[in-house]
């Protein structure tokens, strides 16, 4: 239960918007009107509830969350709360005599209804900005054309925009319920102007009861006029989602471009390497919570250059000790890596456990931004789209502009040559594969702050990571761009319509296709190893 002092700021608001309107000041809740509320048939008890809106004091949302916990009697012709086997008058809070034969007061659905959208009104002038944008999505569910004199002082009073939206919703929804069929065809109006969901389902429930035929013709105007921007919500949805799937696949690929398009390795444990990246950012999540739980928000600052350096140590050590005898045979590096991925999932298993495990996402990265409204974007995968550019263009950047990518571009194109120009070919494999393998890190970083972070993790994206690099082109940063983005958009499209499996299949078809008329990818490589 609020707090007097609480519940009298609150009504003080009331009687301030009544005030400007006009309206005449607030009574104190009578004895008479106690008793209505509490005894009666439902159509009169609810009467009095609304009557006893019109001028609220710092009494009545105490009576009446004592009538929605069934704490009420009637007993002698005057209602009591009785709480703790103790009663009292509902008028002066004062400790009253409970008489025997006391009869309870009992609630239907209707009544608590009526009583759960009354109490909401109230929080309509709470100072606390959340309070009052739940109480207006609450009168939204509930409203009443008796509510039309609340809503318009809460409106009057409101400053916050999105409570603001919520109480016109109400409001539009409140003069649905109206006797004149022009209130109708105005709501009718304005609800078709605001474009949200609710408005949807209100005019759907409104139009099979109307039987005006102009408030009918507006109502279906009104729908329509929803409907086309809720579908241009889900279109945009399709696209975003298609997007954030893209950039995930992007940052899964970008590794393999270096790996497998640029050395020719098929590194099958590159699922496991972002596997590493995504158990990195999870120690030190914990570690940020155990020693500095004030910089918490913080922590990802250290896990993405952390996350790089773990996945890059591994991959250094797995090409030094195993993939430095292989090069030049490809199916025996294939086996290697696959029996390499094996072993990194269960020394995971043996030290984290088998189940998975959660990643905060740091308070900026949480909640959403709302563009429409059937559309809120996620605040994390909008750091995880503009994250993936950023690697992505220090990739280009380092392969394109650093002297390990001369390097790197040299012994991809020509590796004999490149020696005999004094290039140390073995370090730079290490060097490039350790950089790959890092950037695999930065997937698995980026990975944990959508999903749980488990020892399966890499096995659902590495297959599709493949697909990207040969659809985009072996060795082609830009080819693998678009390849990402362009998968995750088709398949996100295809799913809306076929399911999500037979979507995986399409695409699959689509690449296998078109891999058979362009073997080379969307963008060919370039230099005398193309040409031979």
């Amino acid at each position: 239960m609020l707090g007097y002092s609480i519940t009298t700021t609150l009504l003080r608001r009331v009687a301030l918007a009544c005030a400007l309107l006009g309206a005449t000041a607030a009574q104190a809740l009578t004895p008479g009107q106690a008793l209505a509320m509490a005894q009666g048939d439902s159509e009169a008890r609810i009467a009095a509830i609304q009557s006893a809106l019109q001028q609220p004091d710092a009494t009545l949302a105490p009576y009446l969350r004592a009538l929605a916990d069934d704490a009420v009697v009637v007993a002698d012709g005057r209602a009591l709360v009785v709480r703790n086997a103790q009663a009292s008058d509902p008028v002066t809070g004062q400790p009253a005599k409970l008489p025997e034969g006391a009869e309870e007061v009992m609630n239907n659905n209707r009544l608590r209804g009526e009583i759960s959208a009354a109490l909401a009104a109230l929080n309509l002038f709470s100072p606390d900005t959340a309070v009052r944008r739940e109480a207006a999505q609450a009168m939204l569910k509930q409203s009443s054309p008796a509510a039309i004199p609340l809503l318009e002082r809460a409106l009057a009073d409101e400053k916050d925009s999105a409570v603001r939206q919520s109480l016109e919703l109400a409001r539009a929804a409140a003069l649905l319920g109206s006797d004149d069929p022009a209130l109708r065809k105005k709501a009718a109006w304005s609800l078709g102007e605001s474009g949200a969901p609710q408005a949807r389902l209100l005019l759907q429930t409104q139009l099979a009861e109307e039987r005006d035929e102009a408030v009918q013709v507006q109502l279906r105007r009104s729908l329509a006029q929803v409907d086309d921007r809720l579908a241009w919500g889900e279109r945009l949805g399709v696209v975003f989602t298609g997007i954030s799937l893209g950039s995930i696949l992007l940052l899964v690929a970008l590794g393999l471009a270096i790996t497998y398009g640029l050395m020719g390795v098929i590194n099958m444990a590159h699922g496991e390497l972002m596997m590493i990246g995504a158990y990195a950012t999870y120690l030190v999540q914990n570690l940020f919570q155990a020693w500095w739980p004030g910089a918490f928000d913080w922590y990802l600052l250290a896990a993405v250059p952390l996350s790089f350096l773990a996945a890059a140590l591994v991959g250094a050590l797995v090409e030094r000790t195993v993939l430095r005898f292989l090069y030049g045979r490809p199916l025996e590096t294939l086996l290697a890596t696959w029996g390499i991925s094996l072993v990194l999932m269960q020394l995971v298993r043996s030290i984290f456990g088998a189940q998975n495990v959660g990643v905060e996402n740091p308070v900026w990265m949480s909640g959403g931004w709302q563009l429409l409204p059937n559309l809120t974007l996620p605040l994390n995968r909008l750091v995880i789209i503009v994250f993936a550019a950023a690697v992505l263009l220090a990739m280009a950047w380092t392969i394109g502009r650093t002297r390990l990518g001369l390097f790197v571009r040299g012994v991809t194109q020509n590796r004999a040559m490149a020696s005999c120009m004094g290039v140390n070919t073995a370090r730079v494999d290490t060097l490039a594969f350790a950089l790959g393998s890092g950037v695999a890190g930065l997937a698995g970083c980026a990975l944990s702050q959508v999903g749980n972070v488990g020892p399966d993790l890499g096995q659902s994206y590495i297959v599709d990571a493949f697909m990207v690099v040969v659809l985009g082109g072996v060795g082609q940063l830009l080819g693998t761009v678009y390849a990402a983005l362009g998968l995750g958009i088709l398949g996100k499209f295809l799913e809306g319509w076929t399911g999500a499996v037979l979507a995986k299949i399409a695409v699959l078809i689509f690449i296998i296709v078109f891999i058979q008329k362009r073997p080379q990818g969307i963008f060919a490589m370039k230099g005398r190893s193309a040409e031979a």
